[in-house]
């Protein structure tokens, strides 16, 4: 495996990159809401079915060109 020679801008700037870790985010907020103990009125599987939605953002954001990070922008 090699990494893409501006990887650090891509961590920094993509979109992938952050609806990926917001993916995981409401992942472990899905986990966690038993442990809340029904303090939150939140039905269970709404953060799963948004970190479905947002793995698919992420999926797209992935194959779309994003400015000031593809060697067509330069």
């Amino acid at each position: 495996m090699r990494l893409v020679d501006d990887w650090r801008a891509v961590l920094r700037r993509a979109w992938s990159i952050r609806l990926a870790l917001l993916a995981a985010l409401l992942s472990g907020l899905e986990v966690l809401l038993p442990f809340l103990d029904g303090a939150i009125a939140i039905p269970h599987g709404v953060f799963a079915a948004l970190a479905a939605l947002t793995s698919a953002a992420a999926f797209y954001a992935r194959l779309v060109a994003q400015k000031g990070l593809s060697d067509a922008d330069q």
